[in-house]
């Protein structure tokens, strides 16, 4: 539980930082994304995951992470 506590507030540090940072430049992001095409969001989305999955496989297994 340990773990998923701490992928949540990282996750949510990571997502809040460019809020913060950014807003108007984030507001114009946001309206540009609603153009793109639904097929590109998710080859983009499905790009993400499979990175993400192998950052968190590179921790658990390389580096030994728990």
């Amino acid at each position: 539980m340990g773990i998923f506590l701490t992928a949540v507030g990282l996750m949510m540090i990571f997502e809040g930082a460019p809020l913060f940072s950014f807003p108007a430049h984030i507001k114009d992001i946001a309206s540009r994304i609603v153009e793109i095409e639904d097929a590109t969001l998710r080859v983009i989305g499905l790009i993400l995951m499979i990175f993400g999955l192998g950052v968190v496989y590179f921790g658990r297994y390389f580096i030994g992470y728990e």
